[in-house]
């Protein structure tokens, strides 16, 4: 008997403790099964980050008085624009500037001075930013040189497939190339729409200021983005067209020589005589209006002066002699 109750005993037992922790486990239950899952967490959105065009228009806003700040909608984006009445009760009327590319609307070089100077000739002004360009961040295609493989021996199996190799690495180059220039020429004509509504705008804003004459004036590739506009819309609200210091941008197309001659309203083309580059290109400029009878088509040739401040001087003097004949010095 005493050997049945030790075996007993462990069972005993047993039946004893398993209740005990069933019961503790009952009381306590496991919180994945009763507690509320939290909600989960959505990732944090990255705002897009802004143009450098769109910062630096930020950045005027803080330094240029706001009265003389407008903000225009144009394709849906909102852009900043800088406008100045001409001094006098009866304006001739505006003048509106489009600076070139990495220049804002009070660019220290021909935009600002010319937009601060112009109603003192009873021309308001009206200088606009332009959007970042898309078509100059497409970079083209760089070529490294290879080092040339070594020539196979005559009627080995090298031999046989070194010619389709390089047929072939040929053939992916071209595609290659054929695909950047479709992107540049897409992003360009992309790059144009959204310059052109915002000059569309632009010549809105200053027919609701009862602009009597609108003139459009470009600087460096903001010519020649005006040029573009004036050829392709033929707009009739434009009466005149001023270039100073054209510039074509690198894989624009036409060519700034090619637009010149489609132009159909009174064009001053403003350039400086010290520049090689920039003298050659006016004089195909000049050279292609000469072909067209009907070409309204002058130029003014400027010398670059060490004292800056007489430079724009000089220029602002030459573009009021051209809006104001009778007026000039």
């Amino acid at each position: 008997m005493p050997s049945v109750y030790r075996l007993a005993m462990p069972a005993l037992c047993l039946s004893l403790i398993l209740p005990c922790a069933f019961s503790v486990e009952a009381a306590d239950p496991a919180p994945a099964a009763t507690a509320e899952k939290p909600a989960e967490e959505k990732p944090l959105e990255r705002q897009p980050l802004l143009e450098r065009s769109q910062e630096e228009a930020a950045a005027l806003g803080r330094t240029v008085p706001a009265q003389e700040q407008q903000q225009l909608q144009a394709g849906g984006e909102t852009f900043l624009t800088l406008w100045k009445n001409a001094n006098t009760a009866e304006p001739k009327g505006a003048v509106i500037i489009i600076p070139g590319a990495g220049e804002t609307a009070d660019w220290p070089q021909a935009i600002g001075p010319l937009r601060q100077k112009l109603p003192d000739a009873e021309w308001s002004s009206l200088s606009i930013s332009l959007p970042d360009l898309q078509s100059d961040a497409i970079a083209p295609r760089v070529i490294e040189p290879v080092a040339a493989p070594k020539a196979p021996e005559t009627g080995s199996k090298d031999a046989t497939t070194a010619q389709p190799i390089e047929q072939a690495a040929g053939g992916e180059a071209e595609v290659a190339d054929q695909v950047v220039a479709e992107t540049v020429e897409e992003q360009e004509k992309a790059d144009g729409e959204r310059i052109f509504t915002r000059i569309d705008a632009a010549i809105a804003y200053a027919e609701q200021q009862g602009a009597r004459s609108i003139v459009v004036l470009g600087h460096g590739t903001g010519a020649y983005w005006a040029a573009r506009y004036l050829s392709e819309k033929q707009t009739a609200q434009v009466a005149k067209f001023v270039m100073v210091d054209a510039q074509t941008p690198a894989k624009a197309k036409p060519a700034l020589a090619e637009l010149t001659p489609t132009l159909k309203l009174p064009t001053a083309d403003i350039f400086y005589m010290d520049k090689v580059l920039d003298r050659n290109a006016a004089l195909e400029r000049m050279q292609a209006s000469k072909r067209l009878k009907t070409s309204a088509f002058s130029q003014v040739a400027l010398q670059v002066l060490p004292d800056k401040k007489a430079e724009q001087e000089q220029l602002y003097r030459r573009v009021r002699g051209w809006l104001n004949p009778q007026n000039s010095d």
